[in-house]
Formats: C-alpha cells, sequence, structure tokens
C-alpha cells in the first residue's frame, strides 16, 4: 500500500468512516510459494483451547487478562458500566484491560505507544498501509506467520473470495503485519444523498451517469433559481473520491500514493497528470461555472460529518444532492422531518454515477483490523491472545454480539434472522427506538467501533435502513468494483523518501485540483501544473514505485 495511504475524513464517531481499499495480486490459496508450517508456539498456550474451530465459541480455559488500546470518542465515552465488557468476560474467560488515547490525535498517540513499547498486546483500529511505520522496527508481529492458528480468519477468508486482497498486505519481506476486518461485500461508503422526491418531481429521475446528473441538476437550477444543488461537505475530498472511479482515476480520500495502474503498459502512472483526470476536473469545473455546485461545500467541513450549512441548506431546499453516507442521509432526514416534515420528502444514497470509464466504483475494500505488539510473542498466553482475537473479529456470534448485545436481552431475531431491536432499548446512531431511555452504544457499549470491524452482509443490512439495504443491492447489481491494482511494497529506505517527495506532490496535487475547479486557476494552465509536479521530483517518484513493483513481481 501507501505510506500516506488514506485520508480519514475528519468525522465524530456516529460517522466515522474509515474504509480503505485493500487489494491484492495473488490469491490467499493460490501463492506462488509453498506454504510454511505454522510457527511452534505451543509452549505458549496458558489458557488456549485444545482443537478450537471456526465458529466454536472461544473460552480460555482460565482467566486472562488482556490489554486493548481504545479509542476514546467524545460522543461514547467508556463507562465502567459498560454491559459489552462484562459479556464478553462471561463467555471467554478474558478481561480486557484498556489502555485509553483520544480520538483527536489517536494516531499519534498510538505511534508513540508503540515506538516507546508501551502498547498493549491488540492494537485495533489499524487500516491498511498504517502499519508499514512499525515493520521494520519489529515492534508489530507478522501475523501471516500465526495465520494457522485463526480458523475463522481463514474460513471467511476462503468463503468471501478475499484471498487476493489479503495477499497484497504483505509488505517487501513477503509477510504481512495487520489482520483485516472482513467484508462479504464491499460497496462505496460515501456517494450522493438525493432528495429524489425532486429529482422526480423535475422528470429527471435518479441520474446514472454524471452526464445525467448534470442535465437534472440544470433541470433543478431552473425550478430553484437560489439553490446551488450539488454539495460536498467534506473540502471535495468525498465527491472526488467516488466520482474519480467513473473517470477512469482516482482523487479526494481514494487518491492514495497517486499511483493508477496502466494495464496496457504494465506499470504505474501518476493519477493527476493523466487526461482522465483532467477530464474529472474539467467536468467539474463546468458546474461551478453554472451554478450548480455549491463551492463553499467544497472548502469547509466539519467535525459532526460535513459542513454544518450542507445539512441545513439541505433542509432549506438549496442543495439536493450531496456527498454522505447512511449517516448522512439519517442526519439530512431529521433535518427534513423539522422543515418540510416526515413523510414529504424521499432521500436516501444512489449508486455513484458512471462516466467515461464506465459503471465502475472503487476495489473492494477491507475494514479496520489490528495490530499485535511484538512483546505478545513472548508470553505463556500467546496462543489464547490469537484464539480470542480470531474469535472477537472474524466469529460470526462474536460480531452479532459486540453490534447487537445479547440475543432475547437487547434484541431478537426471527425464523429468516432478522434482528429487532427491543423496545426498552434505542440506538440513537441508527434512530432505532429514540424514545428509550437505554442507549444500546452510549449506555452499554455495544455498536462502538470494535463492532465494525468485520461483517457478513446479512448483519451489514441487520442495523440498514431499508433504503440503504436497497442501496446495497443496487450497487452490487449495477456497479463494476475495480480491479485491485498490483502490489508494491517499499523498503524502509524508500519509504522514507516516498513520503518526502510523495507528501507534496499530494499537496500540489490538492490544492490546485480545488483551485481548477472553483475557477481560481484557468484551465489553460495545466501543462504548466504538470511542469510543477515533475519539478517536485515526479518522475523520479514514478520510478520508485515502478521499481518497487518490479521487485516484488520478480519474487513472487
Amino acid at each position: 500500500m501507501t505510506p500516506f495511504a488514506f485520508k480519514t475524513p475528519p468525522v465524530s464517531r456516529r460517522t466515522f468512516i474509515t474504509g480503505i481499499a485493500a487489494t491484492g495480486l495473488l490469491a490467499l490459496t493460490a501463492c506462488s510459494s509453498k506454504p510454511k508450517a505454522a510457527l511452534d508456539i505451543s509452549s505458549q498456550n496458558v489458557g488456549a483451547m485444545e482443537n478450537f474451530a471456526a465458529d466454536m465459541q472461544f473460552k480460555a480455559t482460565e482467566p486472562l487478562d488482556l490489554g486493548l488500546l481504545w479509542t476514546d470518542w467524545p460522543d461514547t465515552p467508556v463507562k465502567d458500566s459498560w454491559e459489552i465488557f462484562k459479556e464478553i468476560k462471561a463467555r471467554t474467560n478474558v478481561t480486557l484491560g484498556l489502555t485509553h488515547i483520544p480520538f483527536s490525535d489517536a494516531k499519534e498517540k498510538r505511534s508513540l505507544l508503540i515506538s516507546a513499547g508501551d502498547a498493549p498486546s491488540i492494537i485495533p483500529l489499524i487500516y491498511t498501509g498504517e502499519e508499514e511505520a512499525f515493520v521494520s522496527s519489529g515492534a508489530v508481529l507478522p501475523l501471516s506467520d500465526y495465520v494457522d492458528h485463526m480458523p475463522n480468519f481463514k474460513k471467511y477468508v476462503k468463503e468471501w473470495d478475499l484471498g487476493t486482497m489479503v495477499e497484497n498486505l504483505r509488505q517487501s519481506d513477503g509477510k504481512y503485519y495487520m489482520m483485516p476486518g472482513l467484508q462479504e461485500v464491499s460497496v462505496p461508503v460515501f456517494s450522493l444523498v438525493l432528495r429524489k422526491d425532486v429529482f422526480e418531481e423535475v422528470g429527471a429521475g435518479v441520474p446514472n451517469t454524471w452526464d445525467e446528473m448534470r442535465a437534472a441538476l440544470l433541470k433543478i437550477k431552473a425550478k430553484y433559481p437560489n439553490s446551488y444543488p450539488l454539495a460536498d461537505g467534506f473540502e471535495g475530498q468525498s465527491l472526488l473520491n467516488y466520482a474519480a472511479r467513473a473517470f477512469g482515476t482516482q482523487a479526494g480520500w481514494g487518491f492514495g500514493n497517486g499511483m493508477v495502474w496502466d494495464e496496457s503498459a504494465g506499470k504505474f502512472k501518476y493519477a493527476a497528470t493523466s487526461p482522465e483526470y483532467k477530464e474529472m476536473v474539467t467536468y467539474f469545473r463546468g458546474l461551478v461555472e453554472d451554478g450548480l455546485l455549491d463551492v463553499e461545500s467544497m472548502t469547509a467541513a466539519d467535525a459532526g460529518g460535513g459542513s454544518a450549512s450542507v445539512s441545513e441548506n439541505f433542509a432549506n431546499n438549496k442543495i439536493f444532492a450531496a456527498s454522505g453516507s447512511t449517516n448522512t442521509a439519517i442526519d439530512f432526514s431529521t433535518a427534513l422531518d423539522k422543515t418540510i416534515g416526515a413523510g414529504s420528502y424521499q432521500v436516501g444514497l444512489i449508486p455513484p454515477p458512471g462516466g467515461p470509464a464506465g459503471d465502475t466504483v472503487e476495489p473492494r475494500n477491507f475494514w479496520h483490523g489490528f495490530m499485535i505488539s511484538s512483546k505478545a510473542k513472548d508470553e505463556p498466553n500467546f496462543l489464547a491472545l490469537l484464539q480470542f482475537l480470531d474469535w472477537f473479529y472474524y466469529n460470526p456470534q462474536a460480531r452479532e454480539l459486540l453490534r447487537w448485545g445479547v440475543e432475547g436481552k437487547h434484541y431478537t431475531k426471527d425464523a429468516a434472522g432478522t434482528i429487532t431491536l427491543n423496545k426498552e432499548f434505542s440506538l440513537d446512531a441508527r434512530n432505532l427506538n429514540p424514545n428509550a431511555k437505554v442507549d444500546l452504544e452510549i449506555d452499554l457499549g455495544f455498536a462502538t467501533f470494535p463492532s465494525e470491524s468485520t461483517e457478513s452482509r446479512k448483519l451489514k443490512e441487520s442495523y440498514s435502513t431499508p433504503e440503504d439495504v436497497a442501496y446495497i443491492a443496487a450497487v452490487l447489481s449495477t456497479r463494476t468494483p475495480l480491479a485491485p491494482a498490483p502490489p508494491a511494497p517499499l523498503e524502509e529506505a524508500e519509504l522514507e523518501q516516498a513520503s518526502l517527495t510523495g507528501t507534496p506532490l499530494k499537496d500540489t496535487v490538492d490544492t490546485n485540483t480545488l483551485k481548477f475547479i472553483l475557477g481560481q486557476r484557468d484551465l489553460g494552465e495545466w501543462d504548466k501544473f504538470v511542469k510543477e509536479l515533475e519539478g517536485q521530483g515526479l518522475p523520479a517518484y514514478v520510478e520508485l514505485m515502478n521499481s518497487a513493483r518490479e521487485r516484488f513481481a520478480d519474487k513472487a
């Protein structure tokens, strides 16, 4: 992956979205190298179960205390009374000892703890690419060495056809150092949230392509002349992220290291200097010129999940399409209830529009996973730690527990597997039973960040609105995920070199992309912009990435 793989959107716990595309080259079951025998850790089996298998309830054979790094969100502070930890202990005989870090600077605090050797054994909320900084120091374990002790992980990687993606986690030494959250199905978390009733009202329907979107926005602008019908609210990063794929490039949150695989040439090229990138920028510049894109929403962001003015303007018939997620749609609906009344509108996510590159979306995603501190390998309970994490992250019953609590007490499940939250419990983040006195997340600790990592399609749909279930189905049936780019892992010295060059390159791209779109820089200066990037060391940077790719391919 990249040395600066993904810029996490600045959002609250309620709208925290950081799924990152983690893709690969070789299938897990068809790797060119011969499978290695599992490392013998039989002497570190204190508390471990014999014959531990997939879908089995893990329960340590003696009480265990395991340390876990916990990120504190301001709106969901951990309470001593949280039932989640009591239930985990009852089921697994494991007491989780939390080391707290604040959400505001979680990455920095986490890095300091790991580098100093003070991190607890379990280091969660790790996205692909973030582990690279800790590989050379040996601060975290190569988890590929221990995968044979994690039967749930192996089972669902195989069943959900994720082997290729797992292989792309390998670093230059051929090992991977993080275990990802697995998703049975993957759709873009962010897309366009539409006032579908207004699009129908003007005779546009739901746009399938960006050209159709422009035509629809013109119709809305004609009916609502004081509107700027399209908005982002995430400094342009969200809109460009999902739009870029349809233009055959990558941008915004998905820009990554800027490398796009050119299949015909068999090498990487830099996205921002490509004709496809210029075509995308030109399209959005045209929307600004025609008064169809809210300029303020391209430069403002808010810790609550986007510019506050976007929600306000959405509720006041000034914006009718905006970047968002499931939770954004809920927020917009809540705001519209207050202005035009419940039942007077239809709001929902639509699949990212298609474009010149076709009806394409980002490659399948992993979700956040975990690393293990290297000091854990010397502990007498190391095998039990692996078994617990395999249950905690990948066992279906564990995933349902983390999301919904205890069946019969907090929720019911019918014969078809449909989950219903009991009426005495609310889940404010999903607008479920809002009048109940006890919130599943805030008061009990369920549905917090550990619940997000691994999900079957059915579990994902269990907490989704009918509109969101329809969105998932629509994306899966009408959009094609892009093929993964081949891996090009960098060695230690190359990581620093790539960061020193790639970071300022990306800063220049981000700044000038917005300038071109907003009309602060004339598109006639595009060639000059490309030369500016070349002057910052772009040719050497591209060569570095292609050399890494060739080296990795030669070892495969």
